[in-house]
Formats: C-alpha cells, sequence, structure tokens
C-alpha cells in the first residue's frame, strides 16, 4: 500500500480489505463531509480513525432534498439530505487533493440513479488517489435509485458487478435493512465481486407534524440514524457474518454505536470494522474514546489484537 498511516496503538491496527489501518474505527458516509470539515474540531485528528468515507457522490452535481432534512427522535435522527454534492469531477479534481493520505484511509461512496452513473462514477474515482470504493445501493432517502437497488438481492448483484469492472480498488457494498432477506442479498454480492460489506444503513423512517398533519421532513421519509437502530444492526451483523465468513469478506458494523462497549459488540458479533456516525454529532471527540475502551478490553482480556476478537460470539 503506498499511502502509510501513523501508527496508533498497537492493538488496534488492523487490515481490511488490504487496507491498514490504525483503528478499527470508520467514520461514515454523509457524517464528516468530504473528509477536511472534521478536522476543524479542535482535538480531533483523521489519525485517531482507521478510514473516513466521503459524503455520497454521484455523477453530476445534485441540490439534494427540500426542507427539512433533518430531525431528531428520542434515540436518534431521521435525515433526508438526498445526496447533495458537487459531483465526481469535482471532488475528484478539487477536493481529494487536500486530503492528507497520510493520517488515514479515506474511502469514496459512490451513489447513483442508474447502473451505467454508478458505472461512470466507480471508474472516475478508479483513476484517483481513493484508497476504496464503497458502492451505496441503500439510500432510503432519495426518491430513485438507492433504495430500489438495495432491496432487491438481484439488482444489488447487478451493480456490484458492473463497478467491479471499473475498479481494481477494493470494493465496499452497504447493505439495506430495509429487505426481505440480508443473507441473501450478501451472498450475491459476494458473488458479484465486493471485497467487503458494509452493514447496515439507515431504516426508512418519517415524522409528522400533527399541528399541520403533514410530514416534517420535505422528502416524506428519511432515513433513520442513531442508538434507536443497534440492536437491529447488530443482528444483521451477526446475520451477514454468517455467510461472509465462509468468503473471508470483512464488515464493516455500524448502527447506533456511540461507546467502546457499543463497537466490542460489533466486533464479538464479527465486524472486522465499526462504523461511527450519528454520535459524532453530539460527541465529536467520541473516536477517541471507543480507541481507549476497546484497547482496555483487549489488555483486560488478553487478546493482542482487535483481530483476535472479531466473531468469538459465543453460541
Amino acid at each position: 500500500m503506498s499511502n502509510q498511516v501513523r501508527p496508533h496503538v498497537n492493538s488496534l491496527a488492523t487490515t481490511f480489505c488490504g487496507m491498514d489501518m490504525a483503528s478499527p474505527i470508520v467514520l461514515l458516509s454523509g457524517c464528516v463531509g468530504f473528509g477536511e470539515e472534521y478536522t476543524r474540531v479542535e482535538g480531533y485528528s483523521n489519525a485517531d480513525v482507521g478510514a473516513v468515507v466521503l459524503k455520497g457522490t454521484t455523477g453530476d452535481a445534485r441540490l439534494g432534498n427540500p426542507p427539512h432534512r433533518i430531525y431528531e427522535t428520542p434515540m436518534g435522527m431521521l435525515n433526508a439530505i438526498g445526496l447533495q454534492n458537487p459531483g465526481v469531477d469535482k471532488v475528484v479534481d478539487d477536493i481529494l487533493p487536500g486530503l492528507d493520505f497520510s493520517e488515514t484511509r479515506f474511502v469514496a461512496n459512490v451513489s447513483g440513479s442508474t447502473i451505467e452513473e454508478y458505472e461512470r462514477v466507480t471508474r472516475r474515482f478508479d483513476d484517483s488517489p481513493i484508497d476504496a470504493i464503497e458502492i451505496n445501493i441503500s439510500c432510503p432517502n432519495v426518491k430513485e435509485g438507492g433504495v430500489q437497488f438495495g432491496n432487491d438481492p438481484d439488482m444489488s448483484a447487478r451493480v456490484v458487478a458492473a463497478c467491479r469492472k471499473q475498479t481494481s480498488k477494493p470494493i465496499i457494498t452497504k447493505l439495506s435493512p430495509n429487505q426481505t432477506d440480508i443473507r441473501h442479498n450478501a451472498r450475491l454480492c459476494i458473488e458479484a465481486g465486493t471485497d467487503g460489506l458494509a452493514v447496515i444503513n439507515t431504516l426508512m423512517g418519517m415524522a409528522i407534524d400533527i399541528h399541520q398533519r403533514r410530514p416534517v421532513l420535505g422528502n416524506q421519509q428519511g432515513g433513520l440514524s442513531g442508538p434507536a437502530i443497534k440492536p437491529i444492526a447488530l443482528f444483521k451483523v451477526r446475520q451477514v457474518y454468517e455467510v461472509a465468513h465462509e468468503h473471508n469478506v470483512p464488515i464493516i458494523g455500524q448502527g447506533g454505536i456511540a461507546s467502546a462497549e457499543d463497537a466490542l459488540e460489533f466486533l464479538i458479533a464479527g465486524a472486522s470494522a465499526v462504523g461511527v456516525g450519528t454520535a459524532l454529532f453530539y460527541d465529536p471527540l467520541v473516536c477517541k474514546k471507543i480507541n481507549s475502551g476497546i484497547a482496555a478490553y483487549l489488555e483486560q482480556h488478553s487478546f493482542t489484537s482487535v483481530n483476535e476478537l472479531v466473531g468469538t460470539l459465543l453460541t
């Protein structure tokens, strides 16, 4: 790997889809913009995380959904941003050159409304310094593309296969929880050529303004994230692990992780890395706490690396 990462605590170092990472923590797409915004937070450093997934990127610029776009729930957040982004050419030409690839791994998030758009965006990122590509086939807050692709296993596999032909970089497929059999979808995506899986994306949800009797979100529906979805995400990770482990395909477990204890649950369930997103909005320095907590647990239980903990659930 040409891009070298500054080492972190030895026990936290791991490898995911061939990427050397200083920590199992991955910052999730849509939560940290295009990788440079969060570095403005005092006390935060990209070197504290294993990878940063950039905001979802489409072929052409998108304005996103009408407001309101975010709504806080008692145990999480609904969002319906709608993939607002400047388009892949702007990201590759103007944004990527400003990122410090010596600090952490950077993963592009490829989104689209058609298979051809997925191919175009993937091909453009293939000719860039990006470390890996996440295929977003499960976005619940756009009216076309994402949800339809992600909830149809055969269509999911078609998207993965099409993107696979466009790049030699590692591909991570982001699976939707809003489907009948996530294990079947995972299996087809593996057969189509994905190198890793991200489990899960947000759940579909909505909120209603009772005084106006209208949906709060301008898109009517949005994606629910945060602690409310953690039990569901954890169960889905375990289901996918049953399939992925057979093929030696690693998983990023994500959904409601806000503490070291949360992260440890996902690792034990079978995730090789853990995604942090919504928690960053109310605790921008949570990653330092998670790293410290995982390292302390490993030492306490005589594990020499985070890899030894993956998939150790006793049943």
